[in-house]
């Protein structure tokens, strides 16, 4: 029986600005299991980004609950919430957000020094992880020196560093192109099986999205079961 490691539970998300009332979610209910990759897939502006946001505490939802192996992370205060960002989840967004100043190893490192991983050690594991994504070759340029696909890659090293439990992967091909993000995906998925990480990504590609676990549609900001035959068909 798999064992569950996040639960989002009746959770909504209402923006209001001015006299004007934005529903982006309606009570969303989503349960992600230990090791597995999750794709949420929608076109823009269906809700899950925000979605993904809420649950990554980057966002608080208006209602609803979000726990985390048990605990409410909403009931935290935020000094315990940074730490479960740094400590327990990992971010991959659509454009990496790299620092721009500091090296390929010094980004991957930097979630470990602030971790308070002694620096020979965050840079140890930083050199080993960007061999393990095929940048061994870059650890001492700048982001501005990298490929796309390349800066992508260094993201995702990035994202690993602390071992995280959940990985949260917002469009993270969208601004690759076919090649890059086909070899994105299935180093994601290599890794997953490696580290026993869980992904969720969303995406509004279906044909990648079939390659998951599990695929799941946001709509009109309600999370759908999609018909698994059009996924199948989408990726053949």
């Amino acid at each position: 029986m798999q064992e569950r490691l996040l639960t989002v539970k009746n959770v909504s998300k209402r923006y209001t600005e001015g006299s004007v009332d934005t529903q982006v979610l309606n009570a969303v209910n989503l349960d992600v299991f230990k090791g597995e990759q999750l794709a949420i897939v929608g076109t823009s502006g269906s809700g899950k980004s925000t979605l993904l946001h809420i649950m990554g505490t980057l966002d608080r939802p208006s209602s609803g609950q979000v726990t985390l192996l048990g605990e409410d992370l909403y009931e935290l205060t935020s000094k315990r919430q940074s730490q479960i960002r740094n400590q327990d989840l990992g971010f991959i967004y659509q454009f990496h957000h790299l620092l721009p100043e500091f090296t390929a190893l010094e980004n991957v490192a930097m979630p470990a020094l602030i971790q308070g991983v002694n620096r020979e050690l965050a840079h140890q594991e930083a050199r080993t992880l960007l061999e393990r994504v095929g940048l061994g070759h870059r650890l001492s340029h700048a982001p501005s020196e990298m490929s796309g696909g390349e800066r992508q890659r260094t993201a995702i090293a990035r994202a690993l560093i602390n071992k995280p439990k959940l990985v949260l992967a917002d469009e993270p091909t969208g601004n690759l192109d076919a090649s890059s993000g086909e070899a994105v995906y299935e180093l994601i998925q290599e890794l997953a099986t490696q580290f026993g990480t869980a992904f969720v990504v969303v995406t509004h590609d279906t044909k990648l999205a079939a390659r998951m676990d599990r695929q799941l549609q946001m709509k009109d900001g309600f999370l759908l079961s999609p018909d698994e035959d059009k996924f199948k068909s989408e990726a053949s």
